[in-house]
């Protein structure tokens, strides 16, 4: 199937991809078609965005105490499962007859039905206190989820050998172009990396240099990415060159900016 042509599948596939849950052989055919196609790579990569987003605004849980609770209980009896076989390897055999074998046994007996019922009912306080809590954590991930920014437009900007280095993406409700490094290219302490606009008539127009951090996000408003069919990143002198001149370094990366039909 050629997923490029069914941008719902594609986007499925590529939230599993992001969260883990593809696997196997079908986890080694997603990762070979996004080296070689551009719209599979570009889906893994802004589903991979938006889940580290979510992960950074995730709050920590504090366990249930019952939890604990059931923890130590378990770990308490499982000492004193441990001290009763002990004290029966060492004790003197059992008399054949008499009352006291049977009335002990029959002590023993309950004993171990009422720990199994407390330990069923513990188990079933945690069991409805973890629902609840799986449910208050699914409904705050889809409100971090909806919160989360947008993608209306996206870029893969890869080096000649088709290596994705840099992933552009651009949020019109917010109004920003985010440009985050995906590759492991580092440039030199007296250079920088700088962003170019290649439109289809006039020259380069420079959007921005990358700084240390792998995150540089810039104002720009939907009008003006519309009319960005590429993108392009060159190799600078530190801080970067005007504008006007256009680039003076080498063309690192470069890609097609397209609208996110997924």
């Amino acid at each position: 199937m050629n997923l490029t042509q069914h941008p719902e599948t594609l986007d499925r596939i590529a939230a599993s991809y992001a969260l883990g849950s593809l696997r196997g052989g079908a986890r080694r055919r997603f990762e070979a078609m996004a080296r070689v196609q551009a719209p599979v790579r570009a889906a893994a990569l802004a589903w991979q965005t938006r889940l580290s987003a979510m992960t950074e605004l995730q709050e920590q849980a504090t366990p249930d105490p019952v939890v604990w609770t059931r923890i130590h209980n378990l770990v308490q009896a499982d000492q004193e499962l441990r001290q009763m076989q002990g004290a029966r390897a060492t004790a003197p055999p059992a008399r054949a007859a008499g009352s006291g074998g049977w009335l002990r046994s029959l002590a023993l007996w309950r004993t171990l039905a009422l720990a199994g019922i407390v330990a069923t009912t513990l188990a079933l306080v945690t069991g409805a206190n973890l629902r609840e809590q799986l449910g208050s954590q699914i409904a705050a991930l889809r409100t971090q989820l909806q919160a989360s920014p947008q993608i209306g437009y996206v870029a893969v900007l890869s080096d000649d050998k088709s290596a994705a280095s840099v992933l552009v993406t651009f949020d019109p409700k917010n109004q920003k172009l985010t440009v985050q490094r995906v590759g492991s290219y580092q440039e030199a302490g007296d250079k920088s990396l700088q962003l170019w606009a290649l439109p289809p008539a006039g020259g380069p127009r420079s959007l921005g240099v990358l700084g240390q951090d792998r995150i540089l996000r810039i104002r720009a408003a939907e009008g003006e990415v519309r009319e960005i069919p590429m993108l392009a990143i060159s190799l600078e002198p530190k801080g970067g060159v005007p504008s006007a001149g256009g680039p003076t370094g080498p063309v690192l990366f470069k890609g097609a900016m397209v609208p996110n039909t997924l």
